[in-house]
């Protein structure tokens, strides 16, 4: 059973001095070279790990759309949009007043993303080749980021979501689903590849400048989190 969810107001000058401070404290990488495999081997590979019957997300990826609950007119980034397994849908929910920003760190699943969006006709997609510390979306250019399986994966989960804190525009949207991780419980080889669960992730995104605002039970192995990003007018 889930814990409750708990929402706690951000005075602006509390806020401004926790993103400050967290923002200067990594200056590390939490998992260095954790994105070195996606660099090697055919994309074909990856497709048929990511986009299969039995991962959580791909057998419930209607479901996880409809959560999500995009627009038309809306600018998205789907930040780690890896094969593209949300980008035909997300791309139609936007429709042609929208962009779909395909966000990923390896060159080859940007070109990846680039000639599958060619290939379905899908105008409003943009590729954006990121790096380790910055999503390197333009400033207020979206209403809505969406990071599925992917958030264990930032080297440098702080400043990455203050890049996303920056691209968000008043009152956007985060949603965040990544894997369960919990001690005697999950599978080892979660355990061993991802670094946090749910309650320090949350923590982490919240310092960066976000509120939590609600939660969806609709995966097996993943958690589903919805944020709102707080502004420091606020």
């Amino acid at each position: 059973m889930r814990k409750p969810i708990y929402l706690r107001p951000f005075a602006a000058p509390l806020l401004m001095l926790l993103i400050a401070s967290t923002t200067a404290a990594q200056e590390q990488s939490v998992r260095p070279g954790i994105n070195k495999g996606y660099e090697s081997g055919p994309v074909d590979k990856f497709i048929k790990n990511f986009e299969r019957e039995g991962r959580d997300v791909f057998d419930c990826r209607e479901q996880v759309l409809a959560a999500v609950g995009i627009e038309p007119g809306m600018d998205v980034a789907d930040v780690g949009a890896g094969t593209g397994l949300f980008l035909g849908p997300f791309s139609k929910a936007v429709g042609g007043n929208g962009t779909l920003y395909a966000v990923d760190i390896t060159e080859k699943f940007i070109d990846h993303l680039r000639n599958k969006a060619a290939e379905l006709k899908l105008t409003n997609v943009t590729p954006v080749l990121c790096t380790a510390e910055s999503t390197k979306l333009p400033p207020d250019s979206v209403d809505l980021v969406f990071i599925c399986d992917t958030y264990h994966h930032f080297e440098f989960p702080i400043k990455t979501m203050r890049s996303v804190h920056q691209a968000l525009r008043s009152g956007g949207r985060l949603i965040v689903i990544d894997f369960e991780r919990i001690e005697g419980e999950s599978p080892q080889w979660i355990l061993n590849h991802v670094r946090a669960g749910e309650d320090v992730v949350t923590e982490e995104i919240t310092s960066a400048g976000f509120e939590l605002v609600s939660e969806q039970d609709i995966l097996r192995e993943n958690y589903f989190l919805q944020f709102r990003k707080v502004d420091v007018s606020q």
